[in-house]
């Protein structure tokens, strides 16, 4: 069974990294380029679901999706210190430049500083400016237009076509040897990952009435089947349970099946086998009874136990909003403010730019807070509102908390 990684970077790149990258056997790709690196966030939201892992041209557009929170998958990026930074060198040097006064982007100066130590070649003339978050293409050409008449070696593309009419510049490109070492770091994070969503998940699930049950084993792409004593059996893998409770941090079907039934205790194991997982189930089981009518517990090994989420039986627009507001991680003001705008639409849908605009936040800090919600059970996706423009769709929701 092959995997495939969505290679993500400038239009004039993708091409040949996806072709290294194809060399390997069981490898395809999924060539996915761009204008600007500001876009690689939303290519990866955009894209998701078609891929295994991530392959990044460079740091700068890895690093704008992780900050983004856009990375649900393994993901790498190819490194342009060592090898590929020398052999820009030798190429400035051949072309009669000072390789020894140069402005560099995005490369630490730890390892501006140690591919010229190999090189024997001295570094004390060097300007560096290290990628850090906040940084951007329009911050690095500034940094390099407020030096000297030095050469510039850029990672980006977009900082390349701003300075390349004004003064000598060269941008790094990813080396054979480069994309070789990452795509190797990032099937290995693959493959463990893959055994990992592999593992089985077993859910024992009490409940006064099946209604809705099977349509929720469902959407966790698991089967449901009776199991002793009137407790259902839900049986499905670590990888889809993982997707569904925000990474183990909250169950959505237990408050949707609380809406029909007084009582609903889950219990999950996670093991390498179906009796472990049975075994640990039991023990999630019995420590969601403690807990109260409605409870949720995921029990791994080395007793080890999550609870993913108590609801309380008051209807939830009794409840206090300081508990609502630590159990999906959000503050108190803000959830008023989105019961503000709850009451202002009535049952009709928002986008996620009007939430942002209540908020005054950004729209990708928005889209956390509805994720979080939608999670809790206290927000649904409706469908998706196109903007108009050549941006990313808006995704519409129905807050119901």
């Amino acid at each position: 069974m092959g995997i495939v990684i969505g290679v993500v970077g400038p239009h004039d790149l993708v091409d040949d990294v996806a072709a290294t990258c194809e060399e390997q056997p069981g490898v395809s790709t999924l060539r996915l380029d761009y204008d600007h690196e500001s876009q690689a966030p939303a290519i990866v939201e955009a894209h998701a679901q078609a891929v295994e892992g991530w392959l990044f041209t460079g740091i700068v557009p890895y690093m704008l999706a992780r900050d983004a929170e856009a990375l649900t998958r393994p993901a790498s990026f190819v490194d342009y210190s060592g090898a590929t930074l020398l052999s820009a060198l030798v190429r400035l040097q051949h072309s009669g430049h000072d390789v020894t006064r140069l402005s560099i982007d995005t490369l630490s100066a730890a390892d501006v500083g140690i591919t010229f130590a190999e090189a024997g070649l001295p570094s004390g003339d060097l300007r560096t400016l290290p990628y850090r978050a906040g940084m951007t293409s329009e911050k690095a050409v500034a940094f390099h237009r407020r030096g000297p008449a030095h050469p510039v070696i850029t990672c980006l593309s977009s900082v390349h076509e701003a300075l390349r009419d004004e003064m000598q510049v060269m941008r790094l490109v990813p080396s054979v040897h480069s994309v070789r070492v990452a795509l190797r770091q990032l099937l290995l994070t693959a493959e463990g990952q893959a055994q990992e969503d592999a593992q089985i998940a077993l859910g024992l699930i009490e409940v006064d009435s099946d209604e809705g049950l099977l349509r929720e084993a469902t959407a966790l792409g698991g089967t449901l089947a009776a199991f002793r004593g009137g407790t259902h059996l839900l049986v499905t893998t670590r990888g889809p349970l993982h997707d569904a409770t925000g990474g183990f941090t909250g169950l959505p079907m237990l408050a949707r099946l609380a809406g029909h039934n007084p009582h609903v205790r889950v219990g999950f194991g996670l093991g390498r086998s179906a009796a472990e997982a049975e075994s640990l189930a039991r023990r999630a089981l019995a420590r969601a009874r403690r807990i109260g009518d409605v409870a949720a517990v995921l029990s791994l090994r080395a007793d080890t136990d999550i609870v993913l989420e108590s609801v309380s039986t008051m209807p939830t627009g009794e409840q206090n909003l300081s508990v609502l507001a630590r159990r999906v991680g959000l503050s108190v003001p803000t959830l008023e403010k989105l019961l503000e705008a709850r009451a202002a639409v009535g049952d009709e849908p928002l986008t996620t730019r009007e939430i942002a605009e209540r908020l005054a936040v950004q729209q990708r800090t928005a889209r956390r807070m509805l994720h979080r919600l939608e999670l809790a059970g206290l927000a649904e996706r409706t469908g998706n509102l196109t903007s108009g423009s050549s941006g990313r769709p808006l995704t519409l929701y129905r807050l119901t908390l």
